[in-house]
């Protein structure tokens, strides 16, 4: 279980894990007495630090929430992201990324006595991904995804994304065509609305913004379309959040007038073992770490983490 950090040293440190496609990187901060550890992948177009944000981390930053409750976090870089490896985009997948995350986990698994998976958006299919393929983790957290995806509000977000090499902030990386950002300035209103248009929150997130590759949406898609989705495979406690997501709530996806009324819709895309709980942070749409209330759902993650035996 977790364990009250007021007086517990937290260290940093950089982890660099060879997996078959080059290495992935990630950020491992730990209270020196943590026995859980929540290994953390972020969503398209972000890398790992939005698991942390700097701008006003005392409201946002999730690494900073769960260290202050003794619990240690592990935020990597997706491959093609931050420091970890860019291959060629045509190489990656969602699974190619969990199968990365896997070796990530297996580093880290001796130290901790607990391990939990989680994601952001097309992050979240990767974290239930590898849970359903390699049943190493004792519970996953989802936020900003569900199976029902609205496509009327998310194909307009992709169809502003370009090309890498073609975007001012970004063109210097030498990555090739198939790895897409978000066009300047278009970062609140394709993962922010309708939350607070905060001047400062959204500058962070464009300077921090980075890349994915289309093919990294493929399986994704496929486990909004399949009839037995990779979740149902998911042995472990499943932890499922998201604001006010025009992606992934209304009328044509989810049902997100109540956590009641989610767990109803998202219970038939997994198994009892899930034993799945829901919730939803009010107020925000689909980046919800940006949320100026964010806080109130780092205290419903780690009073789900304290649950698990």
């Amino acid at each position: 279980m977790p364990t009250p950090a007021q007086a517990d040293t937290v260290t940093c440190q950089d982890l660099y894990v060879p997996v078959p496609l080059g290495t992935m990187h990630g950020r491992l901060c730990a209270p020196s007495q943590a026995k859980t550890v929540v290994v953390l992948i972020p969503g398209g177009t972000y890398n790992a630090s939005y698991w942390d944000i700097a701008y006003t981390p005392e409201l946002r930053s999730f690494r900073l929430a769960m260290n202050q409750a003794g619990v240690a976090t592990l935020a990597v870089d997706r491959l093609g992201t931050g420091s970890s490896s860019k291959p060629l985009s045509a190489l990656l997948s969602a699974t190619a990324q969990a199968n990365a995350v896997h070796q990530v986990i297996q580093t880290v698994r001796p130290r901790f006595p607990k391990v939990i998976v989680g994601g952001h958006s097309i992050g979240s299919a990767m974290a239930m991904i590898e849970a359903a393929n390699f049943h190493d983790v004792d519970g996953v957290l989802v936020t900003d995804m569900t199976h029902r995806m609205n496509y009327i509000t998310v194909i307009p977000v992709l169809a502003n994304m370009i090309p890498a090499p073609l975007d001012p902030q970004l063109s210097s990386r030498g990555l090739d065509a198939g790895y897409l950002t978000t066009s300047p300035g278009t970062r609140y209103t394709a993962f922010h609305t309708p939350g607070p248009n905060d001047a400062g929150a959204i500058a962070y997130d464009e300077s921090t913004k980075d890349v994915f590759a289309a093919t990294e949406a493929v399986d994704t898609i496929a486990m909004t379309t399949v009839v037995i989705p990779a979740s149902q495979q998911i042995a472990v406690p499943v932890f499922l959040v998201v604001g006010n997501d025009p992606h992934f709530c209304g009328p044509l996806a989810s049902d997100c007038s109540s956590p009641e009324a989610l767990r109803a819709s998202e219970a038939p895309f997994f198994a009892p073992a899930a034993r799945l709980q829901t919730y939803i942070l009010n107020g925000y749409g689909h980046a919800i770490n940006y949320a100026p209330n964010a806080g109130t759902y780092f205290t419903q993650v780690t009073n789900w983490l304290k649950t698990l035996s």
